[in-house]
């Protein structure tokens, strides 16, 4: 959040007490500006400046037979610059410098640029580590204290960061370690130490790689950054393709070959074939005894007296003991009996008939959603 910068701050204004004849400069020495009038320039939002004194102080003093005075410093100072760093480390930041009077207000004294922006020079020959200048420009304008309005020249420079050294460090080793995890799809799903040593072994390289991304960056800034994102997307891809194997490794355990697959579908069958048994059985039931009861309402009364002759059968009196089933009850099994099937059905609708075909899958969705997640990422974050 600030910059550090080696200025050389030339300031000229005229002073008509110090004319003299002649048509040459007079240089002094800067043990002289004590005895000189000279403008209270300070820079502002300034964290830490000095002078430089090796081997003596770096000033310069000159004056012109018009009464035009020169005064040149060297002056090494670190800048306060709130920078945006939700793109980081694809970001451009908009720095300044400002110089303005502590003492002299607009009345007092009026500052401007001598060339307007050319008045800065040695931009286009600087070279930075991380950023390169794209744009500077100068501008003026006053600072309004309670004290009145005092001139202020400001420097606006635009910096953007080099991505390539952050591609090298981050980007390369953090992909590489997301298809590093995805070896594991090859390796046989009852090689468990080979297939959990590459999970563990990329989940914790995979944090040391976004702890030691976080190190150079000020712990103020709570908002989420693009490298924080995208190293989140590779941290999520390596723990899920740890979860896949453990996923697949359970299955295995409960359907340890393709066989079981095909048993646990004739059970379901058996299954189901008993409940229509249970349902025709009861349908059947409940129909034999209304055919009963119907029987017995067209008898003649004699009958139904119990004459000797038409005393019925031994298979019509166990006919008769038949515990009849109310129409409620048979309603209420039917409902019960249609939802375990529904409830049957959607468990093997989840039932995985082959525990290897996760890994086949697995071999194809993971690169396929890396891709594509990875060309939503750098689209946005560079074009956007």
């Amino acid at each position: 959040q600030d910059y550090t910068a080696t200025i050389f701050l030339r300031q000229r204004w005229t002073d008509e007490r110090l004319v003299f004849e002649g048509n040459k400069s007079l240089s002094l020495d800067g043990r002289l500006v004590e005895l000189l009038w000279v403008p209270d320039t300070f820079i502002v939002d300034s964290k830490k400046s000095f002078l430089h004194d090796i081997t003596v102080e770096n000033r310069l003093i000159r004056i012109f037979p018009n009464g035009t005075v020169l005064y040149a410093l060297r002056i090494t100072t670190t800048v306060a610059c709130n920078m945006d760093l939700t793109k980081y480390p694809m970001d451009k930041q908009t720095c300044t410098l400002q110089l303005e009077s502590w003492g002299y207000n607009v009345n007092d004294v009026m500052f401007y640029w001598a060339r307007g922006n050319e008045s800065v020079s040695g931009l286009d020959t600087l070279r930075l580590a991380q950023y390169t200048v794209e744009d500077h420009y100068t501008s003026v304008s006053e600072a309004v204290y309670e004290t009145g309005n005092y001139p202020r020249l400001v420097f606006h420079f635009e910096l953007k960061r080099s991505i390539l050294y952050f591609i090298l460090e981050t980007y390369v080793p953090s992909s590489l370690l997301v298809v590093l995890s995805w070896v594991s799809f090859w390796i046989s799903q009852s090689s468990v130490p080979a297939r959990i040593c590459i999970g563990v072994t990329t989940v914790l390289t995979m944090t040391t790689l976004m702890m030691g991304a976080r190190t150079s960056l000020p712990n103020a800034n709570c908002f989420i950054k693009a490298i924080d994102v995208y190293l989140g997307i590779c941290f999520s891809f390596i723990f899920g393709a740890l979860i896949e194997y453990a996923v697949a490794h359970f299955c295995t355990l409960h359907h340890p070959n393709c066989n079981s697959a095909l048993m646990y579908g004739h059970h379901m069958h058996d299954c189901e074939e008993e409940m229509n048994g249970i349902v025709t059985t009861i349908a059947s039931n409940s129909s034999r005894v209304k055919r009963r009861k119907d029987s017995l309402a067209s008898a003649p009364p004699s009958t139904a007296a119990g004459e000797p002759g038409l005393v019925p059968s031994s298979p019509t009196t166990s006919e008769a003991k038949t515990p009849e089933v109310p129409p409620e009850l048979f309603s209420r099994c039917a409902k019960n009996i249609s939802v375990l099937r529904k409830i049957l059905k959607s468990i093997n609708c989840c039932h995985v008939e082959n525990p290897h075909y996760i890994d086949n899958y697995s071999r194809l969705t993971f690169p396929l959603s890396f891709v594509f997640i990875n060309l939503l990422y750098w689209t946005y974050y560079l074009y956007f």
